[in-house]
């Protein structure tokens, strides 16, 4: 039987890196793992032309242009990426008969809701990353809709790559004490449950295109997630609750961004890890 290739964008990235980690118990596939050195995801030719040539069965798009902040002042730059580049690799999945899994963000609502989110809940992102992550959505399903899978994430950490696990563990080293926002909710992501989620919809047969969300089970804050960071490496560090008014950024950040994950848990029958548990289970992997 001819094995299946599965083309990894982003590979460099925090999932893209723990995708390649976890690609080693899926030995019925053929991963190429590509970074922007290897492929330009911006030049839709230069896409179609490598599709075309290596014949995939699937492409997963963990690609982004992901400075939230730096997205305000580069708004072309991050929907070029986010958004076209998006587009085209839905063109030539279609073109070459290939699903497409790409991953994209809570970011693409307004945080106003009190109750966790559902993927049909209506979408109104308040920064440029946001916006142009939906984008790629509306772009990837407009060419692509029968063979397109989207999986809306949050608050994503991993022992790769730059994020807010690995910042807290530092700032906890270098200073007397730091202050971290309380008042907006959501749940972590470990990348390597996504990515493992991501491998079992892939060799699980099924495949039902749409939108799907995924996170860690259970509801906090950031500060609430710097609390547990300090606990679980020993620190003591006093870590300060504030308000969002206190740390202003370049870009607006939802208030309230937690993930309903019913969908992907009923249709792929995932169990999901509970935040505290993956966050431990991160913070050994760097030690």
């Amino acid at each position: 039987m001819e094995r299946k290739t599965i083309i990894v964008t982003g590979a460099k990235g925090q999932l893209g890196m723990e995708i390649q980690e976890a690609s080693r118990h899926y030995p019925q596939f053929d991963f190429l793992f590509l970074d922007r050195n290897s492929l330009s995801i911006g030049d839709p030719d230069a896409v179609l032309a490598f599709f075309e040539k290596t014949r995939p069965f699937c492409c997963i798009n963990c690609a982004a242009y992901t400075a939230v902040d730096k997205a305000e002042s580069e708004a072309e730059q991050a929907f070029a990426i986010n958004g076209d580049a998006t587009g085209s690799l839905a063109a030539a999945c279609k073109k070459v008969n290939a699903r497409l899994i790409h991953v994209s963000t809570d970011y693409v609502f307004d945080g106003q809701s009190a109750i966790p989110l559902k993927e049909d809940d209506p979408t109104n992102p308040i920064n440029v990353y946001g916006a142009s992550k939906l984008k790629g959505e509306q772009l990837a399903l407009q060419e692509n809709p029968d063979a397109t899978l989207i999986i809306r994430t949050s608050w994503v950490y991993s022992e790769f790559g730059n994020n807010f696990v690995k910042t807290m563990i530092r700032l906890m080293r270098e200073k007397p004490s730091i202050n971290v926002i309380d008042d907006q909710i959501g749940s972590p992501t470990y990348a390597a449950d996504l990515a493992r989620a991501i491998l079992v919809i892939l060799g699980s047969g099924t495949f039902v295109p749409g939108i799907y969300h995924y996170s860690n089970e259970g509801e906090i804050s950031w500060f609430q997630f710097a609390l547990a960071i300090r606990e679980l490496t020993g620190s003591a560090c006093p870590v300060n609750p504030i308000p969002t008014t206190q740390y202003p950024t370049p870009a607006k950040r939802p208030h309230y961004s937690l993930l309903d994950k019913s969908r992907i848990k009923k249709i792929y029958g995932l169990t999901i890890p509970a935040w505290k548990e993956s966050l431990a289970l991160c913070i050994a992997r760097l030690a």
